[in-house]
């Protein structure tokens, strides 16, 4: 059952204002009963003004008339504060009072039940801040003391689902990093990178020995057709040579004969 606003003063009211037993007020409120006689004894709460919670519509006056006169019964608040949860399922900003106040006391329960929720899996399941949760988690909040830890689920913040998902994924999420697998696609890139790495260099080593081996054909070509040229380059200056000398000696015969 979802507990009051305002616990303590809601309690100064119904003690003041009502028969029903201590022990009916406490689990209404969600005190111990020995706080209740204490707050009727004006030893607790004394100085706190009664909050009703008729006029807050969390109790009808039929509920407590129903309750003082059987006391073995418990307080039933009215329905828009029971399943004000289920009424805005698809509209979770929508929480009743009480909820609202609740979100410590919720955190804290997780905070102790569950240490391997994470603080953004918190703030998913309940809707609060991170720094509220630090406040928590470091005990640097105001009312730490007087703080005390209640299941979301009882109060109606979150489904019983959606914590047990919760805590799964906290667990996977240590275990891998307990027991880190070693990443297959890493080792498969970097053996498909070594092999075209030597691809890569069996292909440059083979361009680089044809192109020696095309220079190597070209400079013997260059020298043979060189050769040719200059052979028959000397075999025209000889013929030319020989030509010459032929006319000259026959133009000298000529001067003779004459």
């Amino acid at each position: 059952m979802t507990a009051p606003l305002m616990p303590k003063a809601t309690a100064v009211w119904l003690v003041e204002n009502t028969t029903l037993t201590f022990r009916q007020i406490a689990t209404f409120c969600e005190l111990h009963e020995l706080e209740i006689q204490a707050i009727a004894d004006g030893d607790v709460a004394y100085n706190i003004i009664g909050i009703s919670p008729v006029a807050n519509g969390q109790l009808s006056a039929e509920e407590i008339k129903r309750c003082e006169a059987d006391a073995s019964a418990n307080l039933v608040a009215n329905i828009i504060e029971r399943n004000v949860k289920e009424s805005n399922a698809k509209n979770k900003k929508i929480l009743s009072p009480s909820q609202r106040s609740d979100k410590p006391a919720a955190i804290l329960w997780i905070v102790r039940n569950c240490p391997e929720i994470s603080d953004p899996q918190i703030c998913k399941l309940i809707g609060t801040t991170k720094p509220t949760i630090q406040a928590i988690r470091t005990g640097t909040r105001p009312d730490m003391s007087s703080l005390r830890a209640k299941n979301p689920v009882a109060i109606g913040l979150c489904s019983e689902k959606d914590l047990d998902a919760a805590i799964t994924i906290a667990k996977e999420k240590a275990e891998r990093l307990a027991n880190p697998k070693p990443k297959k696609k890493a080792a498969a890139k970097k053996k498909t990178s070594a092999k075209k790495k030597t691809t890569t260099k069996k292909k440059t080593t083979a361009a680089k020995k044809t192109t020696a081996a095309k220079k190597k054909a070209t400079v013997k070509k260059t020298a043979k057709t060189a050769k040719k040229t200059t052979a028959k380059k000397t075999a025209a200056t000889k013929t030319k040579t020989a030509k010459s000398k032929a006319k000259t000696t026959k133009k000298k015969a000529v001067k003779k004969a004459k």
